[in-house]
């Protein structure tokens, strides 16, 4: 699929970059002229997939989280997170609302939320490899 802009960040998963990365595919979709509410799904979005990264791709060591982002022709906004860390052995389980490999103060949303507020949203994962989520989101053209 053409795409009219891109861009990709490559960063350690530290969770001070969650924050980092947020912003920065805030700032890209802003050429798009969100409205408020998009902007903060699309914020909350990219919070939780590189949460995921973070917290269950690479739960023992520091490794690499990937965003790349694309905006695409009809106001579409298109997100990968990539990590290249444990995997999910299940997608279907992981995708249950409050399954959670990451202990009790997790609440297994995640993706929940990401399928919420997108308009799409695929997740592809090889055990020991790690785990891609590829999540678009249509915006309304403003007048």
């Amino acid at each position: 699929m053409k795409f009219e802009n891109y861009m990709t960040l490559e960063f350690p998963s530290r969770s001070c970059n969650e924050a980092f990365a947020r912003s920065a595919v805030a700032c890209f979709a802003a050429q798009l002229d969100p409205t408020v509410e998009e902007l903060g799904d699309i914020r909350t979005a990219v919070s939780e997939a590189v949460t995921n990264c973070i917290v269950h791709g690479y739960p023992e060591k520091l490794g690499t989280i990937t965003v790349r982002c694309r905006i695409l022709k009809g106001q579409i906004l298109d997100i990968v997170v990539k990590d290249r860390g444990v995997g999910i052995s299940d997608i279907e389980q992981a995708r249950r609302p409050m399954f959670t490999t990451g202990g009790a103060e997790r609440s297994g949303m995640g993706f929940t939320i990401m399928e919420s507020f997108m308009t799409e949203l695929e997740i592809s994962s090889t055990p020991g490899k790690g785990t891609t989520v590829h999540m678009r989101r249509k915006l309304q053209r403003r007048k």
